[in-house]
């Protein structure tokens, strides 16, 4: 009899054994993804970013064409693109441990670009705004610009307040947050051009009245050319800055993005490349 009530016990306790063991696994199985067993939270990379790992390159989109952000400039013989955004760029670049591949295009192309994935972040000057926030996702903002207007010379005393460009021809660089101000000017008629440099031609020769565009490209421009003069007007817009955009849910990739912005705002670093690159620009 003590033999059996032994055996008994011992298969209860099996049984016991055995449930627990079983709720423990199932237990881990259910853990959310990208945590451990533990858990505790994985720091390995998903996503996006896993991809630029392995591929060991991050591609960059931008309109190389809005100095001091990002320009053409011949150095040593050889037409590069610079701009403090470059040197941002390739910060994040070398905080991954990656190369950085440019590619330049025309500015109301690039979120498009971002999404069929041909480009993997874009650092163009680009506002956050609301309308790109439905589609793509944004850092923090890196840098804060004030609006410029900038005419002809010989018209300078004419532009004093923004009510004085109310019906006038006001050229805007297409997609832009200056397009969207333009067109919140009463009767103002709006010209969008790809690239700022063909506005710069368009307003000497006479085909538009005024140009819209943020303070450190205008200025750059005008200290180039004289016949160009800066005005007293200056466009307030809600939703300023410039910040760096990714695609939509690409988490991992923003924040190691945001890190390196932390660093180089931290350390005043964008500041003195917004000086650096304003004078070369200048040369």
């Amino acid at each position: 009899m003590k033999k059996g009530i032994l055996l008994v016990l011992s298969l209860v306790l099996a049984f016991a054994l055995a449930a627990c063991g079983k709720k423990e696994e199932n237990s881990g199985s259910n853990a959310a993804p990208g945590a451990s067993q533990s858990g505790a939270p994985s720091n390995t990379a998903s996503g996006k970013l896993a991809d630029i790992k392995k591929a060991g390159k991050i591609v960059l989109g931008t309109s190389a064409e809005y100095a001091p952000y990002e320009f053409h400039k011949m150095i040593d013989g050889k037409d590069q693109i610079v701009g403090f955004d470059i040197e941002i760029a390739k910060a994040i670049a070398a905080d991954m441990g990656v190369e950085l591949e440019i590619k330049d295009m025309q500015f109301d192309n690039l979120l498009t670009e971002l999404k069929l994935g041909k480009i993997d972040f874009v650092l163009a000057g680009m506002t956050p705004d609301e309308d790109r926030r439905k589609s793509v996702d944004f850092s923090k903002n890196y840098y804060e610009a004030k609006q410029a207007v900038f005419v002809r010379a010989e018209d300078k005393d004419k532009f004093k307040t923004m009510a004085d460009l109310e019906g006038k021809s006001i050229g805007v660089q297409m997609g832009s947050t200056q397009e969207k101000i333009a067109k919140g000017i009463k009767d103002a008629k709006v010209k969008s051009l790809g690239k700022t440099t063909e506005l710069v031609l368009e307003l000497k020769s006479k085909k538009v009245d005024a140009l819209i565009v943020e303070l450190p490209v205008a200025q750059g421009y005008v200290n180039k050319n004289p016949d160009l003069a800066l005005t007293d007007v200056v466009p307030e817009y809600q939703d300023g800055g410039s910040a760096v955009a990714v695609n939509k849910g690409e988490a991992d990739l923003l924040a190691e993005i945001q890190n390196s912005l932390d660093r180089l705002m931290a350390e005043k670093t964008i500041d003195k490349w917004v000086a650096e690159m304003t004078e070369l620009a200048d040369k």
